[in-house]
């Protein structure tokens, strides 16, 4: 509960006593002074002590007098502040502009003159005063009767007392103000076009006229709409004009006025003309000598030159040619412009003879508009569509004003503009907006909008939608690049349009995923039918570069209006079905069901689940002894996670951890096990345990998503471990990621130490051009080929190859899965020093770790 701050008085002069203390101790001085009780001598220096006090109270008030009259003769409204923003005192010129009484300002908040000052307003004002600077700032004050005024305040801080204090000057601006109001509205109102250039040509203001003379829309910015690159300035005689010779340039660079230059301004994009008479005024900032900026006043003169020569020239220029048609002899009189676009000969000497130049249906829009223009006395702006004698088309934009509204006399004069050219780039951009660049398919913009059009519409509102993903796509675009990727989506995409023909809509929704929308309402069995025919197609191989690739395809099937009324509910319920495909082997069609919308919901459900499971607690390590296969001994230990969530019970890590790399909260993850892992380290070197080192899973993810050296750093440092601690073990997909930075992140992290191992090696594709060149120190050997050993013989010549490969490298080997005896038995015979699995040990947690130490893995039988 805040308590109202008490009044504080007006500042006194400096050492100046209270004047009701003053008073009372000169009048207790005096009476001591004659106080026979006391000594001569004491007496003496009481009354000493009463004239020194007098004559100090009249210092203080001839100071506080000689204070208040500079004080209050300071024109500006000054007030005297306390550091948290009371206001102390207030001059005469204050209370006036105010229009309150002293005592209804004095010792109140600041915020009593401007209520609409943040909480905070005091920090900046301190910043600048504890520089040494003065505070300035334009804000709005308000009078006793609540009326609002502008001031400009210089702020300036001081002592009294012990206390800092600041000093405020408020000078209103309602005077300046109201003279630029009234600039500002005659500059608006002026008919003459008026734009202001700074010294770097930037347009910084251009008036409504000048907007209006030049063609700009009420909310586009001058600057952006006049740069050079827009226009082409000529001069009388037609010839092109670089910026040095504009009038506005010239007045700059010589500080000298140019006046009534007349220029022609063609814009290139709107193809017209338009003749100004200029004016360009340098103006000087105060006490500078070269200009700070250049006013330029122009008027429209393209009326008095449209019948000149030059004017024809430059019509011919930018493609306008000029019109007259006179109605009641039906005479049409055309440019020489005006013939070369329509380029019919005899050129049209009617409007009969103009009307036959158009296509059939623009003929009689014209044909309408004429007939309004010279009943009504309106103007006529149309783009019509038309075909020369030599069988080529064109667009032309008709222009024409009509003179006069008797139908007998009337005339109509106006251009014709050839805009052939733009109305063709408008096409291509229109196509190229709905089309896919690399396979010419509709994009997803326009097949969200087909799709849109169609559910709308009830007669065509029964549809299907095939949602393809490609299988192992990635593999072939990470193995020979992005250029041959997009091949072979290009030749995907030309093998589904084979498949569809005419009886769907085909686009590439995004990376290697493609639509197709079809109508069902004739042929309810025809999504399956589709899905049959692109699954059939891509049962031949690619070829890409002398090499063959098996591509398959996985189709979710979703139909309106059962599966979904809009288009992305649609589309979501054909991804639902297509990842089920997948789920289900790959190369197959799968339609939507309710039970695949519960399965979606409980995917949805554990990525909420696991965005919070770090932030809730509820991850926990395991570790799994690295064993010495021929002592028993144990060498290393691996972090392995797990998770329970007290919605979804224990989760298996092949439940979550894809799930994360998806959606990228492995790196997240990723993260806290680093660091847990390394704390839990140091804890078992505090009681005694000498784990070695700790083996931690990083994802590629993570090498993409944030700077894992400097992680594996911080993680190191702040559990006070070398990096010889610690042994990160990577996927095969690292080595095909980005070479680059995989190559600067693995050097970064053999300098601290840290061991480097290729996880799983052998299951994905073995890039063992950059296994040679990254700087690695093991692979491991997985589990889906040891756990066929020593029977299986593909599994054997896989175990051997991967040997036979860290042995020629140099490179550290452990194998994974080991869960029998005759496995140790066999790996021991073909190498492998190190291995992990049930035979030793599962995942342990800390303190069963810590028991397993105490009981060490038997050595093989000799």
């Amino acid at each position: 509960m805040s308590q109202r701050r008490p009044e504080v008085a007006a500042p006194a002069t400096p050492d100046a006593p209270a004047a009701p203390d003053a008073a009372a101790t000169l009048a207790a001085l005096d009476l001591a002074g004659h106080d026979s009780s006391l000594s001569d001598a004491t007496r003496a220096l009481l009354r000493q002590a009463a004239e020194a006090l007098r004559a100090s109270s009249v210092d203080a008030d001839t100071a506080h007098t000689r204070y208040r009259a500079v004080f209050d003769a300071v024109p500006d409204p000054v007030s005297i502040l306390d550091e948290e923003g009371t206001v102390l005192d207030l001059n005469k010129a204050g209370m006036a502009a105010y229009r309150r009484p002293r005592d209804q300002i004095v010792g109140q908040p600041i915020h009593v003159l401007n209520p609409e000052l943040p909480h905070d307003h005091l920090k900046p004002v301190w910043e600048t005063l504890n520089r040494g600077e003065t505070y300035v700032i334009e804000v709005t004050n308000m009078r006793g009767d609540g009326t609002r005024f502008p001031v400009e305040v210089h702020s300036a801080g001081f002592l009294h007392d012990g206390r800092r204090c600041i000093v405020a000057v408020a000078r209103d601006l309602s005077g300046r103000r109201d003279a630029e109001l009234r600039y500002r509205e005659l500059m608006e109102t002026i008919d003459r076009g008026i734009v202001v250039h700074d010294p770097d040509f930037r347009v910084i203001y251009a008036n409504g006229a000048a907007m209006r003379i030049m063609g700009m829309g009420q909310h586009q910015s001058a600057d952006e709409e006049m740069r050079a690159d827009r226009w082409m300035v000529i001069d009388e005689h037609g010839r092109e004009l670089n910026q040095k010779e504009f009038p506005a340039q010239r007045a700059l660079d010589t500080g000298k006025r140019v006046e009534s230059v007349v220029l022609g301004l063609y814009h290139r994009e709107r193809r017209n003309l338009v003749w100004l008479s200029v004016t360009s005024l340098p103006q000087f900032p105060a006490g500078g000598d070269r200009p700070h900026q250049v006013l330029s006043m122009f008027t429209d003169v393209t009326a008095i030159k449209r019948d000149a020569a030059l004017f024809d020239r430059a019509q011919s220029l930018a493609h306008i040619g000029g019109w007259e048609w006179e109605a009641g002899p039906d005479q049409l009189y055309l440019t020489d412009e005006a013939r070369r676009i329509l380029d019919h000969e005899p050129a049209p000497a009617n409007m009969g003879a103009m009307l036959d130049c158009l296509v059939p249906g623009d003929r009689q829009r014209l044909r309408d508009a004429l007939d309004h223009a010279i009943a009504f006395g309106r103007n006529l702006d149309l783009e019509l569509q038309g075909v020369r004698a030599n069988g080529s088309g064109f667009w032309v934009r008709a222009i024409a004003q009509a003179e006069a509204a008797d139908a007998l006399n009337a005339r109509l004069i106006g251009t014709l503009q050839d805009i052939t050219e733009r109305k063709r780039d408008e096409e291509n951009l229109r196509i190229q907006a709905r089309s896919d660049p690399l396979t010419g398919l509709l994009n997803r913009d326009a097949v969200l909008s087909e799709l849109e059009s169609r559910l709308d519409d009830p007669a065509r509102s029964a549809v299907a939608v095939l949602y393809i993903d490609l299988d192992r796509f990635k593999v072939v675009n990470d193995v020979l690049g992005h250029a041959a990727g997009d091949r072979l989506l290009a030749s995907a995409a030309r093998r589904i349009q084979r498949a569809v023909g005419h009886e769907g809509l085909i686009a590439r929704f995004g990376g290697d995923e493609f639509l197709v929308v079809c109508a069902t309402g004739n042929d309810p069995a025809r999504p399956e039918r589709l899905a049959d025919a692109i699954l059939e197609i891509f049962g031949d191989s690619f070829r890409l570069d002398g090499e063959e690739f098996s591509i398959t395809a996985s189709i979710g099937i979703a139909q309106a209006p059962i599966d979904g009324v809009r288009p992305q509910q649609l589309i979501q319920s054909a991804d639902v079905a297509m990842y089920d495909s997948k789920r289900r082997g790959r190369n197959g069609w799968q339609t939507f069901t309710p039970e695949l919308a519960e399965q979606q919901l409980h995917r949805l459900q554990l990525e909420t689940h696991l965005r919070r499971a770090v932030h809730n607690d509820e991850f926990h390590l395991v570790y799994q002894p690295q064993v010495d296969l021929a002592r028993g001994s144990v060498v290393a230990v691996e972090a392995l996670i797990r998770w329970r969530n007290h919605s979804l019970g224990e989760m298996r890590p092949d439940r979550f951890i894809d799930h994360a790399e998806t959606t990228g909260d492995i790196v997240g993850i990723g993260g806290w096990v680093l660091k847990e892992a390394c704390r839990q380290l140091r804890r078992w070197h505090e009681r005694g345990l000498h784990v070695q080192r700790v083996a931690v899973n990083v994802s590629y993810r993570q090498f993409l998503g944030e700077d894992l050296a400097s992680s594996v750093a911080a993680a190191l440092a702040e559990s006070g471990l070398p990096g010889s601690a610690l042994e990160l073990e990577f996927t095969e997909r690292v080595l095909i990621e980005d070479v680059p930075d995989t190559m600067r992140t693995f050097h970064a992290l053999r300098e601290m130490g840290v061991m480097l191992t290729i996880d799983d090696f052998g299951e994905g594709y073995s890039a063992l051009n950059y296994l040679r060149r990254l700087p690695i120190h093991g692979l491991k050997l997985s589990q889906l080929f040891v756990q066929g050993v020593p029977d299986n013989q593909s599994d054997v010549a896989v175990c051997q190859a991967v040997t036979g490969i860290a042995r020629s490298l140099g490179l550290g080997l452990v194998a994974e899965g080991v869960e029998s005896e005759r496995q140790r038995a066999f790996l021991l015979k073909l190498g492998v020093e190190v291995g992990q699995g049930f035979l030793f040990a599962p995942g342990l947690r800390p303190d069963e770790l810590q028991q397993y130490y105490r009981s060490p893995v038997a050595a093989p039988p000799a």
